[in-house]
């Protein structure tokens, strides 16, 4: 291993090319008036991006490199082999631990003197790897900062303690300590050091799961769940109480479902967390929707239509009346096509109102209802009140049973303007599904404009973007010829290495004309209705998946996946 002079690094990078002349005359004024360390300045005045910095560094020492991702990181192995104060005061950061051997992440390279103390410290071999500060200073933000707080409540604790493991098998503690409040300062910041984490890795979900020994954290992101952290058992009462309490729920209730929701801000905007809490066989498992506004109301354009579905999905909401449906899985985006297209629609002229289970997000932007069970206040009754209401548009959140949907096609037919989702795999099995419900033919041709169903695939990392050759199976399922390039993501920081950063949504739109209505009259089959529907041109799911991959939007393996046996 080579060390490196931080001030010799400028003149290093222009002899070897990676700076011009200019870029480096640039560097020599600023540094003239400058304090900041010079791999500092190179980075925060644009010279030259922190990675490719770092990386050039780890080539010149010959030493490796690594990009800490916290998702890939082991809790334990992070917070247990270094103390807190000492990895931040060195900057340095154990993310691997193999046999004899700890590996280190660091930003600034050790001598060998230091080198053997850590060894002598850990008491075992060391494996040194350059990293980016920014990447080392958030891993030691998000793990040492939650392992603090779980620290400190810990020692609230018993040692003796025995832990009541949840709903299957239960154990008595005969101790006479007191167990640790959610009011707790250091629950209070662990629940804290959570949510700002998951914000920061763009966390759509965050489950809190008790098993039998430990507590497991995970987030869903784009789509995919990844293991965060292992929380001691002990805790797992303390943090699911805090949040709890927060969420505006009972805390004493640990036998039933309940739901509630969570307000909080990130980044100086407003961000909404719906709390949902279910007994399973070793405690409460509590899972956050984490609601983003900025997602949950976008513009139409950029949801994922296409051109003529766009147009006709448009005209559909845009009716003075009749029943518009979207349909699909849960976590299919279906709220946030409902929730834009109330933006795109909503005028000083409109009375909007919306009959939700619970609210997703609660916004000025419309009149919104809560279902509440326990006082009797069902979709049914809230919708007979709502039409006293005199509105003009008016959004259930879902259609559940044969009463739901007969209510709300009475609303369409007297007047007004009603979207809701159902669940179902595609546009044409929705229409048999409302008449598996009872709902009569009549009221179907009468009220029903359109139905949508759609599918969320993730999106290919802009930033490691890379063209690649076809090969036959995936020239065969989209339909061209060999050779063929696509666009798939190498893997890269940004997106973790899994090549793909956000999602979009895939629509199948089938507006019901006067083909499908009079099929619907003598009572057509599923298959007969999903013909008469692709003749008037509409795409199917896997259709309008296979647009997305050969636009550079997807790939070949995610339209499979979302889309498998949706021909």
């Amino acid at each position: 291993m080579r060390i490196i002079s931080s001030e010799a690094v400028p003149d290093t990078l222009f002899r070897d090319g990676l700076i011009t002349e200019s870029v480096y005359k640039r560097y020599q004024r600023l540094a003239e008036n400058s304090s900041e360390d010079p791999l500092s300045l190179l980075v925060s005045s644009g010279i030259i991006g922190e990675e490719k910095l770092y990386k050039y560094l780890a080539e010149l020492a010959g030493v490796p490199y690594t990009d800490l991702d916290p998702l890939e990181l082991d809790y334990q192995v992070v917070t247990e082999c270094l103390p807190g104060a000492y990895a931040q005061a060195k900057g340095v950061v154990a993310f691997k631990e193999e046999g004899n051997k700890i590996f280190l992440a660091v930003s600034t390279l050790p001598t060998p003197v230091q080198i053997d103390d850590m060894s002598n410290m850990l008491g075992k071999d060391i494996v040194i790897y350059l990293s980016r500060p920014r990447a080392i200073d958030k891993v030691i933000r998000q793990f040492y900062g939650l392992h603090s707080s779980i620290l400190a409540a810990t020692k609230e604790l018993s040692t003796d303690e025995v832990v009541d493991i949840g709903n299957l098998e239960r154990f008595i503690d005969s101790t006479a300590d007191r167990s640790i409040e959610p009011t707790d300062k250091p629950v209070i910041n662990a629940v804290n050091h959570l949510f700002q984490h998951a914000f920061e890795e763009r966390a759509s979900d965050i489950h809190i799961e008790p098993h039998r020994e430990s507590t497991v954290v995970r987030f869903r992101i784009d789509g995919v769940l990844h293991l965060v952290y292992r929380l001691p058992k002990k805790l797992h009462f303390a943090i699911t109480s805090r949040i709890k309490m927060i969420s505006g729920l009972n805390i004493a209730e640990k036998r039933r479902p309940q739901d509630g929701r969570i307000r909080t801000q990130y980044e100086g905007k407003p961000v909404e967390i719906r709390c949902s809490t279910v007994p399973v066989a070793f405690g409460e498992k509590i899972v956050l929707r984490i609601l983003d506004p900025a997602i949950l109301m976008q513009d139409l354009s950029v949801l994922g239509f296409n051109p003529i579905d766009m147009k006709n999905y448009t005209d559909m909401i845009n009716s003075p009346n009749g029943l518009v449906l979207v349909t699909g899985p849960t976590g299919s985006g279906k709220t946030t096509t409902l929730y834009s297209s109330l933006i795109t629609i909503s005028s000083d002229q409109n009375n909007i109102v919306t009959i939700e289970d619970p609210v997703e997000f609660v916004t000025d932007e419309f009149n919104q209802i809560s279902v509440q069970k326990s006082i009797d206040l069902t979709f049914i009754n809230a919708l007979r009140h709502v039409l006293r209401q005199d509105p003009d548009i008016i959004m259930v959140g879902e259609i559940r049973d044969r009463e739901t949907a007969i209510s709300a096609m009475r609303s369409a037919l007297t007047g007004h303007l009603v979207l809701s989702t159902l669940h179902t795999n595609d546009t044409a099995s929705t229409v048999v599904r409302l008449m598996d419900m009872g709902v009569e033919p009549y009221l179907l041709v009468s009220t029903l404009r359109g139905i949508v169903a759609q599918r969320l695939v993730r999106s290919i990392c802009t930033h490691c973007r890379e063209e690649y050759t076809a090969d036959k199976t995936e020239c065969n399922l989209l339909g061209v010829d060999a050779d063929f390039k696509l666009i798939r993501g190498a893997g890269c920081r940004e997106c973790r290495n899994t090549g793909y950063r956000g999602r979009i949504a895939i629509f199948e739109v089938m507006s019901i004309d006067e083909n499908i209505r009079t099929a619907l009259v003598r009572g057509a089959s599923l298959d007969e209705i999903r013909r008469i529907a692709l003749a008037g041109g509409m795409l199917t799911l896997r259709e309008a998946g296979i647009t997305k991959v050969l636009e550079g939007v997807t790939t070949v393996s995610e339209l499979v996946r979302v889309t498998a046996g949706g021909l």
